[in-house]
């Protein structure tokens, strides 16, 4: 076991204890003729939550006045009833963060408000800028002075440029987006618009609803539904939604009929369960990932355990298409966060010990099936097989809904470099021996198509196949 734990990298994202690939942020965006924004702006930030727990923020519009409160911390330690209060307008952007490309850095925290010629612009922003290095260089050749490390301000400035040529943000936006690669869906309010936009792939999700007269926008279907907006579509690749006074245009010249390229990680691991996304909903596709491994990964088990949280649903599905039973294995600790620091030398050991507790009267004695969506250094899997048989199972079969993680992302999710990937060096044969498990199975490539059948859209599954959807940075441009 001693080659897995040595396989950590010691810095900021390798010293996470929960082993997992994690997300940038999510955003929630709101125009409403009554107001009270903010609120609302609150709670599908609540239901975003899990897209990032790094920081968080909201900026709103009150007769072309930006105002904001942004902090590091939790969307209920940032905000209560006095800051709310400060923030009236009847347009407003919220930001929660995840740091996957930059620093951990207040400065970083969105959203970014800044003030230029044509006026103030608050933005917010999920996904990575892969020619943000060459682009920050012209814009500093210009005389631009950048206050942050992430991508969200290389937008900004963008956007800004453009601005003054143009005759409208919305056409600052559309000229922005030529030059701008990568990965970003955005959400931004100028003085008299809110608007949306997704980069031409699609990498990152967006969607819109209405509740009466008010328009959101939000990462997932999930934060509509908690602030009562009936959802209505995803925003398209390529695509700009402008509203100006309740006025909803849709500018659709960048989107060129493209199939996009949305994180198949969406549906595997970073959205919520209860959310649909391009038509597919989130838990239908983990059920029928794990519904495959049943399939072509079978074994003689007792019962079927799903590790919490994005591993349930797929033990569902192998239970069902194997019929054993399934059975609850982990008593997860939901107070435990991935900041939490613990004392003593293996602090890893300890938080997975806080986070996740065996059910002992449930796997004591057992052959168990453990479902978990993805390994990538195998750190926790290791530790989550070995609390498995010190609580008594007898035997541990490991069964990962996702294929082997082989290649790094440039698109805004955290996925290591790949000395640091088990699968780039190891076998499964190996990977088994590693982790302590008595087997274990991924999920085909091929099998992506099948869990996303019902999407409208394509998917990005580069991090598996190396097969990048458009062309990579070269010399970290």
């Amino acid at each position: 076991m001693s080659i897995i734990m040595n396989n950590i990298k010691r810095g900021s994202r390798s010293e996470d204890f929960y082993d997992k690939p994690y997300e940038e942020c999510g955003l929630f965006g709101i125009y409403d003729p009554k107001g009270d924004v903010a609120h609302t702006t609150y709670l599908g930030l609540y239901a975003l939550q899990h897209r990032g727990q790094e920081s968080c923020g909201i900026a709103v519009n009150k007769d072309r006045e930006i105002k904001y409160h942004r902090s590091m911390g939790l969307v209920n330690e940032t905000f209560d009833e006095e800051s709310l209060g400060r923030l009236e307008g009847n347009m407003a952007v919220g930001h929660v963060r995840y740091s996957a490309t930059s620093a951990r850095d207040p400065e970083n925290t969105q959203p970014l408000v800044l003030k230029y010629i044509k006026g103030t612009l608050a933005i917010v922003h999920n996904g990575s800028i892969t020619n943000r290095n060459a682009l920050t260089a012209e814009f500093e050749r210009s005389g631009a002075i950048f206050q942050t490390t992430s991508d969200t301000e290389t937008i900004a400035y963008a956007i800004a440029r453009e601005r003054i040529d143009s005759s409208s943000v919305d056409e600052a936006v559309q000229r922005a987006m030529n030059i701008l690669r990568g990965a970003y869906s955005v959400i931004l309010i100028s003085p008299s618009k809110l608007i949306a936009f997704r980069d031409r792939w699609g990498f990152r999700p967006l969607c819109m609803g209405y509740a009466g007269d008010s328009v959101v926008f939000a990462s997932e279907s999930c934060a509509l539904d908690s602030v009562g907006a009936t959802f209505e579509r995803d925003i398209e690749p390529g695509e700009i939604v402008v509203v100006e006074n309740g006025n909803v245009k849709s500018i659709r010249d960048n989107s060129e009929r493209n199939p996009g390229s949305i994180c198949i990680f969406e549906y595997i691991y970073f959205a919520r369960p209860d959310s649909v996304i391009h038509g597919q909903g989130v838990y239908e596709s983990r059920k029928a990932a794990g519904r495959f491994l049943a399939t072509v990964s079978p074994v003689d088990a007792d019962i079927v355990i799903g590790v919490p949280d994005s591993g349930l649903g797929a033990a569902m599905g192998y239970s069902e298409q194997s019929g054993i039973p399934y059975a609850e294995g982990f008593v997860k600790n939901r107070y435990v966060g991935r900041a939490f620091i613990s004392p003593g030398k293996d602090r890893r050991e300890t938080a997975v010990r806080i986070k996740l507790n065996p059910l002992k009267s449930n796997v004591d004695g057992k052959r168990i099936v453990m479902v978990d969506d993805s390994i990538v250094r195998g750190t926790t899997s290791a530790r989550i097989v070995k609390r498995l048989r010190e609580a008594g199972a007898k035997e541990v079969h490991v069964r990962i809904s996702s294929p082997p993680f082989l290649w790094q992302c440039y698109f805004g999710t955290d996925i290591p470099t790949r000395k640091e990937l088990l699968a780039c060096d190891n076998s499964i044969s190996e990977m088994q021996k590693l982790i302590g498990a008595d087997s274990l199975a991924f999920l085909s490539v091929d099998s992506l198509k099948e869990i996303t059948k019902d999407a409208d859209c394509g998917f990005c599954d580069a991090c598996f196949t190396g097969i990048y959807p458009i062309a990579l940075p070269e010399n970290g441009d």
